[in-house]
C-alpha cells in the first residue's frame, strides 16, 4: 500500500511539474513577443509601388525606342513617354495583359489589358479597356512624346499594369473596332514595365 501512495504522489509531483514547465514556457513567449518592434504604421503604404518604367524596344525590322514612365499622383497615374524611331502620324498606345516582347511581332504580349471586361475605346472614354491610352503623335523626325493622368490605370491592385506591357503599333487607334482593337496595325515596340527605383522619383 505505502509503495503505492509513494507512487501516486511521484506521479502527482510529475504532473505539478510538467505543469509549471508549460506555464514557464507560454510566459516566455510573451514576453518574446512582447519584446518584439512594433510594426512601423504605415508600413503597407511604404510598400506601394508608387513609380513603374517601360523600356521601349524595336519589335522586327522596325526602330522605334524610347522609354515610358508611370508615377503615381494624388490624383491619378501620371504616363509619360518619349519615343523615337517613329514613322510620322498618330500610333496606337496601350498597356497589354503580358509582359513578354520575346517575339518579333510582339504577340506574345497578349491583349490589351482589361481586367474589368470592358468594351474597347478612347482613354477619355466612360467604358474602357484598362490598356486603352489612345494614341501618341510623332512629328516629321519620328519622334514623339505623351502626357496624361490616367484615373483607371494602378500601379497596386486588381487594375496593377506592373508586369505587363506597353505596345505601340503601327497605325493609329480609332477608338472603335473591336477585333482587333483599334484597328491599329502590327505591334512595332514593346517594353515590360516594372517597378521603378523610387529614387528615380526624386530625381525629376
Amino acid at each position: 500500500m505505502r509503495s503505492r501512495t509513494w507512487m501516486a504522489v511521484v506521479a502527482g509531483l510529475a504532473v505539478v511539474v510538467v505543469g509549471f514547465q508549460f506555464l514557464a514556457a507560454q510566459s516566455q513567449v510573451s514576453v518574446a513577443k512582447a519584446a518584439e518592434p512594433a510594426a512601423a504604421p504605415h508600413a503597407q503604404e511604404m510598400s506601394k509601388v508608387t513609380m513603374a518604367v517601360a523600356v521601349v524596344h524595336a519589335l522586327g525590322d522596325h526602330k522605334v525606342k524610347g522609354k515610358v514612365t508611370f508615377t503615381q499622383k494624388d490624383d491619378g497615374v501620371e504616363i509619360v513617354a518619349e519615343l523615337t524611331g517613329l514613322t510620322p502620324g498618330e500610333h496606337g498606345f496601350h498597356v497589354h495583359e503580358f509582359g513578354d516582347c520575346s517575339m518579333a511581332d510582339g504577340k506574345c504580349a497578349g491583349g490589351h489589358f482589361n481586367p474589368t471586361g470592358m468594351p474597347h475605346g478612347g482613354p477619355d472614354d466612360a467604358k474602357r479597356h484598362v490598356g486603352d491610352l489612345g494614341n501618341i503623335k510623332a512629328d516629321d523626325s519620328g519622334k514623339a512624346t505623351y502626357k496624361r493622368v490616367d484615373k483607371l490605370i494602378s500601379l497596386n491592385g486588381s487594375n496593377s499594369i506592373i508586369g505587363r506591357s506597353v505596345i505601340v503599333h503601327a497605325k493609329a487607334d480609332d477608338f472603335k473596332t473591336q477585333q482587333p482593337p483599334g484597328n491599329a496595325g502590327d505591334r512595332i515596340g514593346c517594353g515590360t514595365i516594372g517597378i521603378a527605383d523610387p529614387k528615380m522619383q526624386m530625381a525629376h
